[in-house]
């Protein structure tokens, strides 16, 4: 019988293409002709694979790209974002769920493959780790529209970048090369683009090899501990410690190095 992710990795989506390999869940958003644009369709499609794979152990890491060369996403659908009303901005889909991915229980990487921009870049920002390629552009254009980031983009960038980078970007609607991206903390790593998903596929399966419980508390605790004082922080950290100290992953990872062989960890 198919586990649930591989049944996502195999459902015939509209807007985007799924797969699961060494425990990498990739989600790559296909409308190149609108340069990967995240519709109502695209974000609908996005939770529903979300969903399916949280709770399955064939999925590990969890990461996103974008269809061709050119983009990862360019933001919203345009032609949606015309009828867009009180009532929908108050819904908030698109926030609501790229609040998800930052919460998500398994890490989640973004490979970011061409241009993010508005919602592109929110998306990007939501996930953990960050991994463009040299021709990758970041930036948050709405005010070119009237409008101001609405999934979280003024939040997060801010804390990526410092108050001041932010309201520049925000202001003036420039865009970032990879090096800026790289250098203000936007991104964690740049590589050559025919090199992205081999970078991606490498982080994962690091992370991958690592106990299961301890990244997922580590995950958690860092971004938790972020958004209190260093104390409570400490605090949160020292009781997934305490917590991690009773599992079987502990004992596993203990005498696997102490007899010298890779650790085979069980989630338990």
């Amino acid at each position: 019988m198919a586990t649930s992710a591989e049944q996502a990795a195999t459902a015939g989506y509209e807007t985007i293409v799924t797969s699961v390999s060494d425990g990498l869940g990739l989600i790559t958003i296909d409308r190149p002709q609108v340069r990967n644009a995240l519709s109502k369709t695209v974000l609908a499609e996005i939770r529903s694979v979300l969903d399916a794979w949280e709770d399955d152990e064939a999925v590990r890491v969890v990461a996103f790209t974008g269809s061709g060369e050119k983009a990862f996403v360019a933001g919203a659908d345009i032609s949606q974002l015309a009828n867009y009303d009180v009532a929908y901005g108050l819904a908030g889909a698109m926030q609501r769920l790229f609040d998800k991915i930052e919460e998500y229980p398994k890490p989640t990487i973004a490979g970011l493959n061409g241009i993010a921009l508005g919602g592109g870049l929110e998306l990007a920002m939501s996930c953990d780790i960050r991994i463009c390629a040299g021709t990758a552009r970041f930036g948050l254009p709405e005010p070119n529209l009237g409008v101001i980031p609405g999934a979280g983009g003024t939040q997060r960038l801010s804390r990526l970048v410092g108050t001041g980078r932010a309201v520049e970007m925000v202001l003036t609607s420039r865009l970032l090369d990879a090096a800026e991206a790289e250098r203000f903390g936007l991104v964690t790593t740049v590589v050559p683009g025919e090199q992205l998903l081999d970078a991606v596929r490498n982080t994962a399966a690091t992370i991958a090899s690592k106990g299961p419980l301890a990244v997922r508390l580590a995950k958690m605790v860092i971004k938790q501990g972020a958004e209190t004082d260093q104390k409570t922080g400490q605090m949160l950290e020292l009781l997934a410690q305490t917590l991690l100290y009773t599992t079987a992953d502990k004992a596993e990872g203990v005498a696997a190095f102490l007899d010298k062989r890779p650790a085979e960890f069980q989630g338990r």
